[in-house]
């Protein structure tokens, strides 16, 4: 069997090929200013709606990562009030969201503060505010004093993929890494820091139950310290949903090595553009829709019409006929029909080229 990268002596004296990830890591830095001066010169409201947006994100996917699916608006209602935002019909919340919640804004809006043991398991506490997983009861705001393993397959059959510093041990080694981490002095970029710091600790696995979040979650408060700003822009999480079957892949792979981390520092910054890229995207969405509304904002619409045509803003998946349109905004046919003419006499809307046996329509 493999030798775990723990198993070897000194082995959070972690080394790369500097060479490897100087391109990527250049681009990363790139990506990262140029988005900030995007923000900077987007109003007040947008840059709260664009934080908004991310933070929410960030906790549905990390969580989704998990195979837990977690409820967008209670999410983002959650958000929202702890960030003093108004917005529109806030939703009641359930007790798991408020958790996960709280964790990703400490993270995220207390990044400068020291990450310390008591921190840590307020975090874990938070995630599972019931002591359990699941139907199983777990060792809730503490370290975990079993073994640690992952496995996959049958009962009988089971595949362990990864077997984590022993129980005796984690308290030593969590004690190791949080010095390391709240060390300012080293001239390590903070961004690098970010992806050691994500390996480091899933390589520990110090908790029963949670520790991918937990993981997750360290990386955006580096990240947010390598930005200086509570503002989130990017998230690194859904990203990494979209990669998932290589992020583990990865981590399966350098999990055996004898300290060099390449690899996986070449991964993560590359997960990393990918995300800033997507936020390039999704900013020009979102200042496209504010110049969109700002045109429009004497124009006489009905609630309808600005449902449909919010959807049609955020990117809406498929052909707009007006079959759907009646669906979505629950009313008839003819409704739909008279709501569509009127956007097309308005000059908002527009029959798509190809027409064909069903109509359907697109945004001038």
């Amino acid at each position: 069997m493999a030798k775990y990268i723990y198993q070897y002596k000194n082995w959070t004296d972690f080394t790369w090929e500097e060479k490897t990830i100087q391109k990527v890591f250049g681009e990363v830095r790139h990506l990262q200013g140029t988005i900030a001066g995007q923000m900077s010169s987007i109003g007040f409201s947008t840059k709260n709606e664009a934080n908004l947006t991310t933070l929410t994100l960030d906790v549905v996917k990390s969580s989704e990562i998990e195979g837990e699916q977690l409820n967008y608006e209670q999410v983002r209602s959650s958000i929202a009030r702890r960030l003093g935002l108004e917005v529109a019909g806030l939703v009641p919340i359930d007790r798991n969201v408020e958790g996960v919640v709280e964790m990703m804004l400490d993270a995220t809006q207390n990044y400068l503060q020291p990450l310390s043991e008591d921190r840590l398991f307020g975090w874990h506490s938070a995630l599972f505010p019931t002591g359990r997983s699941g139907m199983y009861k777990i060792e809730v705001g503490n370290y975990r004093t079993g073994v640690m393993q992952i496995v996959s397959g049958a009962m009988g059959k089971e595949k362990i993929h990864y077997e984590a510093v022993e129980p005796n041990l984690v308290k030593q080694e969590m004690d190791k890494f949080l010095v390391w981490l709240n060390n300012e002095h080293t001239d390590l970029d903070l961004v690098l820091k970010s992806a050691i710091a994500h390996f480091w600790f899933i390589i520990i696995h110090p908790f029963d139950d949670g520790n991918g979040r937990i993981a997750r979650a360290i990386s955006d408060l580096l990240l947010s310290r390598s930005d200086g700003s509570t503002e989130r822009f990017y998230s690194m999480s859904s990203q990494i949903l979209v990669e998932r079957k290589r992020y583990y892949e990865i981590l399966q792979k350098v999990q055996h090595s004898d300290g060099d981390i390449t690899e996986w520092l070449e991964w993560f910054l590359t997960c990393l553009k990918n995300a800033l890229l997507e936020t390039q995207n999704t900013l020009k969405k979102i200042v496209d829709k504010i110049e969109f509304w700002k045109h429009h904002e004497h124009t006489s619409l009905n609630e309808r019409q600005r449902l449909m045509l919010n959807k049609l803003l955020d990117g809406f998946e498929g052909k707009l006929k007006s079959s759907k349109w009646a669906k979505i905004a629950k009313c008839s046919t003819d409704t739909a029909l008279r709501d569509i003419k009127d956007l097309i006499e308005k000059r908002i809307l527009k029959q798509e080229e190809q027409g064909g046996r069903s109509t359907s329509y697109e945004l001038v």
